[in-house]
């Protein structure tokens, strides 16, 4: 019964803490889905990396605040609807709700199929910006979890020197701790420029932070011919 009564302690100091955190308040108020959208405004903003024209991928996209946010900076009018400069593909295995100008496909973009269909929307021309959301299931075991978040960061590195122009960006979620130095050294050996970014909507107590790498070193497959 202790364990319970933790338990829902901890849940209504979260729900509080979340109720009355400034950027989920201010997502409400601008009609994004998450409060994560203002991550990548962040770090967008510090480093102008998406601009009008732009085709971008947004992988592991669900709720698709941050395709909501990509979607708003590629209109003249920095709208939610309406008209769009670029394109822009979001990819879940998970369902995610329409965004008016966004593709969404739902699958693995590891498999022959999935990339197929990603090809087939930006046109078969190489990608602007990929950026990661992507987090897994946490364990709670560390050296088990670091393992999959290595995994998945690996992923979308492999994923964008097969898909990037070759001065493009690639903006991923990692988390402080075990194997983290080991994403920066993979980062700096595909990357010309490397940057870690915490943004300010990163929870304080939250271990995650983002790696931003630009331009590729060693540009392969539809990014060669950028």
């Amino acid at each position: 019964m202790k364990v319970k009564t933790k338990s829902k302690k901890v849940n209504k100091a979260w729900l509080s803490d979340h109720l009355n955190d400034p950027y989920v308040k201010l997502a409400q108020k601008e009609g994004y889905r998450a409060r994560a959208a203002y991550k990548l405004k962040e770090i967008d903003e510090t480093l102008k990396l998406i601009q009008p024209g732009h085709r971008v991928v947004d992988l592991g996209s669900t709720p698709g605040a941050w395709s909501q946010y990509v979607r708003r900076r590629l209109s003249p009018e920095g709208a939610a609807v309406g008209a769009l400069n670029g394109t822009i593909v979001a990819l879940d295995i998970l369902p995610m709700e329409p965004i008016e100008g966004v593709q969404f496909l739902q699958g693995d973009f590891r498999e022959d199929a999935v990339l197929a269909q990603l090809s087939d929307a930006v046109g078969g021309q190489p990608l602007d910006v990929v950026v990661s959301d992507m987090a897994p299931n946490l364990s709670g075991v560390e050296s088990s979890d670091a393992a999959r978040i290595a995994h998945l960061v690996e992923l979308a590195v492999e994923f964008s020197q097969n898909h990037l122009k070759s001065d493009g960006a690639l903006v991923v979620k990692v988390f402080h701790g075990s194997g983290y130095s080991q994403l920066v050294k993979l980062f700096k050996e595909t990357f010309k420029v490397v940057k870690p970014i915490k943004p300010k909507a990163s929870r304080d107590k939250s271990s995650e932070t983002f790696l931003v790498g630009i331009g590729l070193k060693h540009a392969r497959g539809t990014a060669n011919g950028a």
